[in-house]
């Protein structure tokens, strides 16, 4: 945490908490769920000394940002909205862009929306999405992977938040950054995260007991319910962006994922990331890293090959 600055910035209607060091080319980290600006702790710190002005937000609806309470308020142009207006009062036309898990999604989006205002992306994670106009997001997950797939059991607004609240969030933070199962996450309605009681939890090995309680703290004073709100959300950012369907990204990317990762390893995405589909949606895709070994929170887990693969990339465009 050490010469990281934080401060408040108003951005599209609300207070966004930022966490920011160094100077020059301003690279924009947007975190995922459930997680935090604190997520890119180690690649802040390695950008910064390379030359680069690291900026990582808390979300809408995380950590010290602000939390609109209806859910309509997490479709991907309000989320795009705060992120223009973040990087109009950096004073920058252009960022390059570094994100994980949801701040990939709506890195995705802001890409698709405003490529003049991204340099270059580096992804982590999640791949792109080309829209479908048949059918609703989240009728087509409940087709493919029933209803305990972990984002239909997000939906219910209150549910899953009351499960969390009586397993503790420790245990539930601890049991998401620890996930390294291939396949769709599922979940048992009652026990949404398959905690069993009094149970020892052990803690990834890239996290201490002191960078979780840091997660933890901040997850218990804001709650839950922002960061679920985009799962919450999805059908809806889905019907504000027909006009988009069909619409090639053109930003030049970067794409890591570890061979661990759940969304890897779900159903359908290798092959549309290697077989032709990912490069026909995004052409400027320079190049697609598969890590051995590594699960989903990839920029904790591998976090200096990470920091090395995002200057690697982003250099070239300086």
């Amino acid at each position: 945490m050490e010469g990281i600055d934080h401060r408040i910035v108003s951005v599209n209607g609300i207070k966004m908490h930022i966490a920011e060091k160094g100077q020059g080319p301003v690279v924009l980290f947007l975190h995922g769920f459930p997680e935090l600006w604190y997520s890119w702790r180690h690649q802040i710190h390695a950008l910064s000394s390379l030359g680069y002005h690291a900026v990582a937000p808390d979300l809408r609806g995380f950590g010290d940002t602000e939390a609109p309470t209806s859910i309509t308020s997490y479709t991907c142009d309000h989320i795009v909205n705060d992120l223009v207006a973040l990087i109009d009062s950096l004073g920058v036309e252009q960022v390059f862009l570094v994100a994980h898990d949801w701040g990939a999604i709506m890195g995705w989006y802001l890409c698709l929306f405003k490529p003049e205002r991204v340099k270059a992306f580096v992804c982590l994670s999640v791949q792109f999405t080309p829209r479908s106009p048949q059918m609703k997001p989240m009728d087509r997950m409940r087709g493919f992977f029933g209803d305990d797939y972990y984002i239909c059991r997000f939906q219910a607004p209150g549910e899953i938040e009351a499960e969390i609240a009586e397993l503790g969030t420790a245990n539930v933070l601890k049991t998401i950054f620890s996930i390294r199962k291939p396949g769709p996450p599922c979940f048992t309605k009652g026990n949404a995260f398959g905690i069993r009681t009094n149970a020892s939890i052990s803690l990834p090995s890239w996290l201490s007991e002191e960078e979780l309680t840091y997660y933890v703290t901040k997850f218990d004073q804001k709650g839950f319910t922002g960061g679920l709100n985009y799962y919450r959300a999805i059908d809806k950012s889905w019907e504000v962006t027909e006009k988009w369907t069909g619409v090639q990204v053109k930003v030049p990317v970067k794409f890591i994922v570890g061979d661990l990762d759940m969304v890897y390893t779900t159903l359908g995405t290798k092959e549309y990331i290697h077989n032709g589909g990912f490069k026909k949606d995004v052409p400027f895709l320079e190049e697609t890293v598969v890590m051995e070994g590594v699960g989903h929170f990839i920029n904790q887990e591998k976090a200096e090959e990470i920091s090395s693969h995002i200057y690697d990339f982003i250099k070239k465009f300086k």
